[in-house]
């Protein structure tokens, strides 16, 4: 039950950025003139690169511009200078883990420049800092399997010997495409519950059931981490 490996999503696992972004996102895709919303972004590009955001907004005939991207990254750390905060409780997931000695990493759509500005104001940089891969880093990001078999042979594991942890349906599909077990975490209320389940996900709604899933010993050594979560 015990993975090798444990790859984390960022935004939606580590940081709780999407409900910022989203609303942003779905402004900005308005005054192009692309009809959406923002519950209708949360559940449509949650999980995937702004680029892919781009192209299929494009496809539906709205131009975006070509520096829809840049403009996009460059608005971000004002977005989140004073707002972003953890996901509740997965600091202690994460020092648990860390405790243990079980391997870990983070494998995001977002640019590792992006990764840097939420992990680093939520306090949580230091555990990964070493350990961040983006989408920017393969051909093809989520939901194709890349950017997950990418973190895993870099690690130095099979993916067979991973678990990775998302958000997102995007994700949890290409987590196993990649042929890895996916925890997929569900509480986020306007999270598409049943496409996560369907994508093949096992489904959680709290961060202190995380290391239970993974098989980690909540009465170990490291248990003092879990008490703090």
């Amino acid at each position: 039950m015990r993975p090798a490996l444990v790859i984390f999503d960022c935004d939606g696992i580590l940081v709780d950025t999407e409900t910022l972004s989203n609303r942003r996102l779905a402004e900005w895709l308005c005054a192009a003139g692309y009809d959406t919303t923002y519950e209708h972004c949360r559940r449509q590009f949650v999980g995937r690169s702004m680029s892919a955001v781009k192209a299929e907004v494009e496809a539906a005939g709205v131009s975006l511009g070509a520096d829809f991207v840049d403009r996009w990254n460059d608005g971000l750390a004002a977005l989140f200078a004073d707002h972003v905060q953890a996901v509740p409780h997965v600091r202690g997931q994460i020092e648990a883990i860390r405790a243990s000695g079980l391997p870990y990493c983070v494998a995001s759509s977002a640019r590792v420049t992006k990764m840097h500005l939420t992990l680093g104001a939520t306090g949580l940089l230091p555990f990964f800092e070493d350990v961040l891969f983006s989408a920017s880093m393969v051909e093809r990001g989520k939901p194709f399997p890349d950017l997950f078999l990418h973190a895993a042979s870099t690690m130095g594991f099979s993916p067979a010997d991973c678990v990775v942890i998302e958000d997102s349906v995007p994700g949890t599909s290409a987590g196993i495409a990649a042929g890895m077990r996916v925890l997929s975490y569900c509480g986020d209320p306007h999270g598409d519950r049943d496409g996560l389940a369907a994508a093949g996900g096992e489904l959680f709604d709290d961060m202190r059931e995380l290391a239970g899933m993974i098989g980690l010993d909540q009465t170990g050594p490291f248990a003092d981490a879990l008490d703090r979560a």
